[in-house]
């Protein structure tokens, strides 16, 4: 059983979190993958690839069958580019809930880890309070390729190449991942007693489902934003992939707000229909 940590020699912000991890792990090198070198530690083998991230399929098929290791979950360590441009350090699960214009399939999610992300979460933020730097820390809504057969979450550096560049940032989700590996490398070895929801609504950035995550001992799988229902409508398909691709999930959580009366009711007679509750927030238990 192996965790597969992925680098892209093209993105600045992946280079820095890589070189972040290979000061505070004791790494063997273990072979060559694209012509760089494979680095383990224990379960852990961190890769380098030549292209993007994003667009790099199969990657738990390709090492299986190169470096002969059994990849059980892949943590891509990335770049986040935005419009925006506000400086942010992100985790989040990946798939297409429509069109797949950034690489992976179209309407198709990729398997997630819920309480890894909720962990490596809230360790981007502990480290980051003890620096100088300000940055946003939150969650990502479940977005973009590449396609993987294996759990899968990226942990991200934003939103420019301003912050992409600059080593301070990516260190700090490099601290985060370290201290989270050094205790968790597996979803099951996380307490059963974290409830797993799938959310739906709100914008992009998640700010309700990161807020709750920081506030409640819970843990989020797939999200489904707000903009996807006002593009396609309530899929049945989509909502029933979201369930399927989050392990161990314990119910849903909608945000209201962000949501018409009309969506609300709909979906709450959906889950209710697959036995699936549709919980509050008052009903989750106190993050400690």
């Amino acid at each position: 059983m192996t965790v597969l940590l992925v680098a892209s020699a093209e993105d600045p912000a992946s280079t820095h979190i890589k070189n972040g991890l290979l000061d505070l792990f004791s790494w063997k090198e273990e072979g060559t993958f694209y012509q760089t070198p494979v680095y383990r530690s224990n379960e852990l083998v961190m890769v380098t690839i030549p292209d993007k991230k994003i667009r790099h399929e199969n990657i738990d098929v390709e090492v299986r069958e190169q470096l002969q290791i059994q990849p059980r979950i892949a943590i891509f360590l990335s770049r986040h580019r935005s419009k925006v441009g506000d400086p942010t350090l992100t985790v989040h699960p990946i798939g297409n809930f429509n069109k797949a214009e950034f690489g992976g399939r179209p309407q198709t999610l990729i398997p997630c880890a819920p309480r890894m992300m909720a962990c490596l979460l809230r360790l981007i933020k502990k480290h980051l309070a003890q620096t100088d730097l300000a940055f946003q820390v939150c969650y990502e809504v479940t977005h973009h390729g590449p396609y993987l057969e294996i759990p899968t979450l990226f942990a991200e550096v934003g939103s420019t190449e301003e912050q992409w560049k600059q080593p301070e940032p990516a260190k700090v989700i490099a601290l985060a991942l370290h201290e989270m590996l050094s205790h968790y490398r597996y979803e099951e070895e996380f307490s059963t007693d974290i409830p797993v929801l799938v959310g739906v609504g709100g914008g992009h950035y998640a700010p309700r489902f990161t807020d709750l995550v920081f506030e409640k001992n819970i843990a989020f799988g797939h999200m489904l934003p707000t903009y996807h229902i006002e593009e396609s409508g309530i899929d049945p398909m989509m909502l029933e992939k979201a369930l399927a691709a989050t392990p161990n999930v314990h119910g849903a959580y909608l945000n209201k707000k962000a949501l018409k009366k009309s969506q609300v009711r709909e979906l709450k007679n959906w889950f209710s229909g697959r036995g699936v509750p549709v919980v509050s927030s008052a009903e989750l238990p106190v993050l400690l």
